[in-house]
């Protein structure tokens, strides 16, 4: 019994023993600091870090959400054209509708998670994402040729396909350059974009659709040739401005490539620079978390939520208002909805909280939705459509932040379940396209986006008391520590004492 006891000391002294190694690293003994900032004081560091984040903001921000803008814009065009003819010109039913709005996400889904594994191998993701953007220009702008029905759901699943790049590519690039400090209202920025694309997208199609016979054309196909060509131009100057990765930007000088790396890196471990995580072997990673598959759920109820702005402008026509006033009354609320992700944003990278926003945008998400189910009344009605744009990206927005902060390490996995819950979450764009009939009313969809709104906020709690047990493991013993690296933790972030933040 005594030599059992010794056994059972001995063994505590080990894990001690290793448990003092790991204590008495520095952040900077676990990742090696470059050469080039080592004798940096840290108020130059803050300088160079101010300089060198206020050069990346000018250059990729502004590229990236004007090709955002176009991107959704180019998606979502033909919302705007139930309003102006085409269902008619093309001879359409409603179900027919319904069927070129979703068939677009057949090609936009199953060639997400492709895609963002070809960016992990390749060396100018930027290029390759602005290349994107000319070839989805060029479909986008050949949808004003179609001359029936079945020729719009063949130029709709091409497309998607060529549109399945951008979104998770962006998501994925932008987490390559961004701290978990700056990286909420990058994000935010992108959605930002979205709705003032969206707003303004009411704009330029009600001024578009004034060219009704302009030379023998439609007033819709005259809206899918504006904004094919400004794509492709917008995607052709983007190629040559476009940085890559941060390691080998030519955007940054040789010390500020070396600090961009070392700052993600002394957050989370080694990233693009220097993980050797195969492309396959970090898919296989992401397939098999259980943490991904809850947020690929997150997401698919998020994005049935979001199913309302494909229909946008046909809810807002059950107001009563003509062609006009309709697309100019779709602004306003995707207006405020850029004011209110940037405070939301804000607020989530300040305090480094995620799901308190998720949980009380659902909650606003559920007046709405009950308020719309209620009342035809114009006041309420349209109160509650100020909301929908607000409460239905407000937690994507939180979902994609956890992605990328909580799936860090190995890049391969955040950039394979990045594009598996754009995907796979993407499927609710599907189903949700059918619910839409019964104007004014929409019981079928109100109801149905009120059961996703609990669903969302069932499986995020559960997420979250999930994440919170293994921080409990992280900050306890060896033993504990190892039980988490389990759940995808690798020893190189427990070293550098990162946790599962904003939950």
């Amino acid at each position: 019994m005594e030599k059992d006891n010794n056994r059972i000391t001995s063994a505590d002294k080990d894990f001690v023993k290793t448990d003092l190694e790991h204590l008495e690293k520095t952040e900077e003994d676990v990742v090696r600091k470059p050469d080039s900032i080592r004798n940096l004081s840290d108020v130059e560091l803050q300088k160079l870090e101010t300089k060198m984040v206020r050069k990346m903001d000018a250059v990729i921000m502004p590229i990236m959400g004007i090709l955002y803008i176009l991107n959704y814009v180019d998606r979502s065009a033909l919302a705007a054209t139930k309003v102006y003819g085409i269902m008619e010109d093309l001879g359409m039913s409603t179900s027919d509708f319904a069927t070129a709005i979703s068939i677009l996400f057949v090609g936009y889904l199953p060639f997400q998670i492709p895609s963002n594994l070809i960016m992990t191998k390749i060396s100018r993701p930027g290029l390759y994402i602005c290349s994107a953007s000319l070839v989805w220009g060029c479909v986008s702008a050949s949808t004003a040729a179609v001359r029936s029905y079945h020729d719009l759901l063949v130029v709709r699943v091409f497309l998607g396909v060529t549109e399945a790049v951008f979104f998770p590519g962006v998501i994925y690039f932008l987490s390559a350059w961004y701290t978990k400090s700056e990286l909420g209202k990058r994000l935010a920025a992108l959605f930002m974009f979205q709705m003032l694309g969206s707003a303004f997208g009411g704009f330029v199609a009600a001024a578009c659709l004034t060219l009704d016979g302009r030379y023998g054309i439609s007033g819709w196909r005259w809206l899918f040739i504006v904004e094919g060509v400004a794509t492709i131009g917008c995607g052709l100057i983007s190629a040559f401005i476009m940085p890559e990765y941060p390691h080998n930007a030519r955007l940054l000088k040789p010390i500020e490539r070396d600090y961009a790396v070392w700052r993600l890196e002394m957050e989370a471990g080694a990233g693009e620079a220097h993980e050797d995580t195969s492309t396959l072997g970090g898919f296989k990673l992401a397939l098999l978390d259980p943490k991904v598959w809850s947020l690929v759920w997150c997401m698919g109820m998020a994005q049935a939520l979001g199913s309302v702005v494909n229909f946008f402008p046909t809810i807002v026509q059950s107001l009563g208002y003509d062609k006009t006033n309709t697309l100019l009354l779709t602004a306003p609320p995707y207006i405020l909805a850029a004011i209110l992700f940037y405070f939301l944003s804000y607020i989530s990278d300040r305090k480094n909280t995620m799901y308190p926003i998720i949980v009380g945008c659902l909650g606003v998400a559920v007046i709405a939705y009950v308020i719309s189910l209620t009342t035809l009344k114009t006041a309420p009605r349209y109160f509650a459509m100020m909301l929908f744009p607000s409460v239905c990206t407000g937690p994507q927005i939180m979902v994609y932040k956890t992605m990328n902060l909580h799936m860090a390490r190995p890049f391969p996995k955040r950039a394979a379940g990045v594009a598996m819950m754009n995907a796979i979450g993407g499927v609710s764009n599907l189903w949700a396209s059918y619910l839409y009939y019964d104007s004014p009313h929409f019981y079928a969809a109100f109801g149905c986006l009120i059961a996703c709104s609990f669903s969302f906020f069932i499986t995020s709690t559960i997420y979250a008391i999930h994440v919170r047990r293994i921080n409990k493991l992280l900050g306890g013993t060896p033993e504990e520590q190892r039980r988490a690296m389990k759940s995808g933790v690798t020893q190189q972030q427990i070293d550098l004492g990162w946790r599962y933040l904003g939950y």
